[in-house]
């Protein structure tokens, strides 16, 4: 998930076999002081119960911490951290742990509160008077606790940010175009976009940018000097993962390129860490923020991160019958729940080709990090974490592997079944209501940016930030991209104007269907070039005002209120109130010379006075 600059300059890593295998050896023998020999005879098993998960879900690899009161007595790597080239995972492989980022941004905001630069539970513009929602009722009564707890009645539109160079700030202000799914706190809907603007609102409160103020405050304090914030950074160093994927309806492992747009969205999922490092985390988490003897974080924030903000469903339960887990909740950035009997708190992060899974028992003194290679195994960071507490607590083992690989496959075999019926509604014999070319274009919707439509050698060519794929006709004004392995199928229903132009397309993103609409010519929002519009036209005795106000042409009319003019083409505006209605300069020798209205019941001329 998403990124930042750094100033953590990486280490060079050399020997990386051979130190991880002294890591290892190191810390099975610190184990043996820390757990006991009753905590070593619980594990038994584990190294060869991890194995035969990879084999069994055919993944290329995963990291292991486990920490107990106040240290890290296990990090091992299974498999590898590069199947093709066989590099094993280490203690120190670098992974996006995703929104497992989350947390490291809850407690930032929680930093700030307690200097009272921001408070919990008041609205959030308060402190920050530029954020603005959709209307004045989340205006006036959002808070940070909302954003961070997911309650703001707002759902995910992460399509906006995803593969995008949308900057923080400008994700930042598309908060405003989020129209509400449901009404505030009733309900649990994640969203990754608070999270990046909870971000932004620190830069605005303490004047540095969220990566300085999360090394500065909290990576530095923990010793995290191999966490960073971009791919770059991550790839720069030599013992870092590669993502993978299982091919679809086949075994085959490729792999996909690690995922860099991350900036904008950077504090909801940007950091790449190791279990070494991530380690020192959990055990601030478990220990009340102390570190090596150290308050490094305030303890009454991490409680409030812990505080029940919004009931979760109990679908395993009620949907499946699964009674180990249930009664979760979210706090801020973290989650949770009753397991057998037991008070866990966990969170998971999702990145293409990365996941994985921070929790602990901090009741029960134990923390687990898991980071697992590969799309296909991402249930594995439950499974591993919870097969970890339920042996060092003396619980028989649930077969949480057996139950989720079924699901995998079945869904798998579903899938398959499904694409062999994809366009069975198509008509046949259709075709495109214009020549191709007048498809052409930028379509733009105020929150998730542009699309671009251009013509290519065979048809046209779709682009949505950074996601190019060709477009082929479907029927009539539909026009569909093939259905990628990576970036899936996109389905592209053109509209038309009253006066039959191309304007518009619908596209059913990740929330619901979004209207682009066509760009005008970039010259019409010039204001040397609207200029020549302005001035008073006159027809049958009735005069009629064209005016250039904060770049924009405006029709005043005596007693009427004043009508905006939209750009649509080269001397052609469209007005917002009346789609048939289109407002036509007439040039002649190079100066305005009047207008015409031309809508359905006719053709009025207006011509200019002065």
């Amino acid at each position: 998930m998403k990124s930042r600059e750094s100033q953590h300059v990486p280490r060079i890593q050399t020997g990386r076999t051979l130190i991880g295998v002294i890591l290892a050896f190191v810390l099975a023998t610190s184990w043996s002081a820390a757990l006991g020999q009753d905590h070593l005879e619980k594990l038994k098993g584990f190294n060869e119960y991890v194995e035969q998960l990879l084999k069994d879900w055919n993944i290329p690899g995963v990291g292991v911490g486990i920490v107990i009161k106040d240290k890290l007595v296990l990090a091992k790597g299974y498999g590898f951290r590069d199947f093709a080239k066989k590099l094993p995972v280490t203690p120190r492989t670098l992974f996006q742990i995703a929104s497992n980022t989350k947390l490291f941004t809850a407690t930032a905001v929680g930093m700030l509160v307690e200097e009272g630069k921001l408070n919990w539970d008041l609205p959030v513009r308060n402190a920050v008077p530029s954020i603005q929602f959709y209307n004045d009722e989340l205006n006036n009564t959002v808070t940070i606790r909302d954003m961070l707890s997911h309650r703001t009645g707002i759902s995910r539109h992460d399509l906006i940010w995803y593969k995008s160079d949308f900057t923080r700030k400008e994700l930042f202000e598309r908060l405003k175009y989020l129209e509400p799914s449901q009404s505030l706190r009733q309900g649990f809907l994640y969203n990754n976009m608070m999270f990046a603007a909870a971000g932004y609102v620190i830069e605005l409160l303490s004047g540095k940018t969220w990566e300085e103020f999360v090394r500065e405050r909290i990576l530095t304090p923990l010793d995290m000097r191999s966490t960073v914030f971009t791919a770059k950074e991550m790839e720069a160093q030599d013992d870092h993962g590669v993502p993978y994927r299982e091919k679809r309806d086949t075994t085959v492992l490729y792999p996909i390129p690690i995922y860099e747009e991350a900036q904008g969205v950077g504090p909801a999922g940007s950091i790449i860490s190791n279990v070494s490092d991530m380690s020192h985390w959990l055990i601030s988490l478990m220990n009340g923020g102390r570190y090596e003897g150290r308050q490094v974080i305030p303890q009454k924030v991490l409680k409030e991160t812990l505080a029940p903000s919004m009931p979760l469903p109990n679908s395993g339960l009620e949907n499946r019958g699964f009674k180990e887990i249930f009664n979760a909740v979210y706090g801020m950035g973290r989650m949770s729940a009753s397991y057998r009997g037991h008070f866990l708190t966990y969170h998971g992060g999702d990145l293409p080709g990365f996941h994985s899974q921070v929790s602990c028992m901090p009741y029960d003194s134990i923390g687990v990090v898991v980071f697992v290679i590969g799309d296909h195994g991402a249930p594995l960071y439950n499974i591993i974490s919870y097969n970890v507490y339920e042996r060092l607590l003396g619980l028989d083992q649930t077969p949480w592997s057996q139950r989720a690989l079924a699901d995998r496959l079945s869904g798998k075999a579903s899938g398959t079944e499904a694409r062999k019926k994809s366009g069975a509604g198509r008509i046949v014999g259709t075709h495109p209501s214009h020549p191709l070319a007048d498809y052409a274009g930028t379509y733009e919707n105020p929150a998730y940016g542009d699309v671009k439509i251009t013509r290519a050698d065979t048809g046209l060519e779709f682009t949505f930030h950074h996601i190019s794929l060709p477009l082929h006709h479907y029927h009539y004004d539909r026009f569909d991209t093939p259905d990628d392995e990576v970036d899936g199928l996109w389905s592209l229903g053109f509209g038309t104007s009253p006066q039959g132009f191309i304007d518009r397309i619908v596209i059913s993103l990740d929330e619901a269907e979004a209207t682009f609409i066509r760009k005008p010519d970039a010259s019409l929002e010039e204001t040397a070039i609207l200029a020549q519009y302005v001035g008073k036209y006159v027809l049958a005795g009735q005069t009629v005002e064209i005016q250039l106000i904060d770049k924009s042409l405006f029709l005043a009319a005596p007693g009427t209120p004043k009508i905006q003019l939209i750009p649509f083409r080269a001397h052609q505006f469209r007005v917002k109130e009346f789609a048939d209605l289109m407002i036509s300069f007439v040039v002649e020798n190079g100066r305005v010379r009047a207008f015409k209205q031309v809508d359905p019941s006719g053709e009025y001329q207006f011509d200019r006075t002065q």
